[in-house]
């Protein structure tokens, strides 16, 4: 055994090895940066397994016949999404279809310069690449000849921001109710 540790290569892969095991017992939560403790006795997590409903075949006692959704519930980036862009007046919210298209938008009555923005969610995770926000703008002269154009993808990249954000603090929030 003394020979093994001699030997430079073979005692730093044992350190790392018994470094890799001490950090396979905790992680960090990607959203709140908490560390989470896994439980090291196999017969309790496969009790926890159990209340939560998994195990090899998941849920497969649920009904899963039932197609409503709870929007207050469901997807914490179609939440953001309505709350941040609750001034919008909506015109179709399809959750199934992964799709939110809001109406034409002025903050003035009379102004003859309009938004209106569509977005598309492509994932579940809070990331960037979840969301595809298309923003148009129509300008109207006196005449009412409306000409429409995309706007740039700073203005559509600013409303996936905050929409990441308030997502982000939602998720920090739910997590810490439910350790309450």
């Amino acid at each position: 055994m003394l020979i093994f540790f001699k030997n430079r290569l073979n005692r730093s892969f044992f350190i790392s090895f018994i470094f890799l095991i001490f950090i396979g017992c905790t992680k960090v939560d990607p959203v709140s940066g908490e560390k989470v403790l896994n439980e090291t006795d196999q017969s309790k997590r496969a009790a926890d397994k159990a209340k939560e409903g998994g195990g090899i075949f998941a849920n497969i006692s649920k009904d899963k016949s039932s197609n409503t959704y709870d929007f207050a519930t469901s997807n914490i980036l179609w939440r953001a999404t309505l709350k941040n862009l609750n001034f919008l007046p909506l015109i179709n919210a399809d959750y199934s279809g992964g799709i939110i298209i809001y109406d034409w938008y002025s903050e003035n009555l009379n102004s003859n310069e309009q938004i209106k923005v569509t977005v598309k969610f492509l994932n579940n995770e809070i990331r960037a690449n979840s969301l595809e926000i298309t923003s148009h703008k129509k300008l109207c002269d006196e005449n009412n000849k409306c000409f429409i154009s995309k706007l740039n993808d700073n203005f559509s990249n600013e409303i996936k921001d905050k929409i990441l954000s308030e997502a982000r603090i939602m998720k920090i929030e739910e997590a810490k109710n439910k350790k309450d």
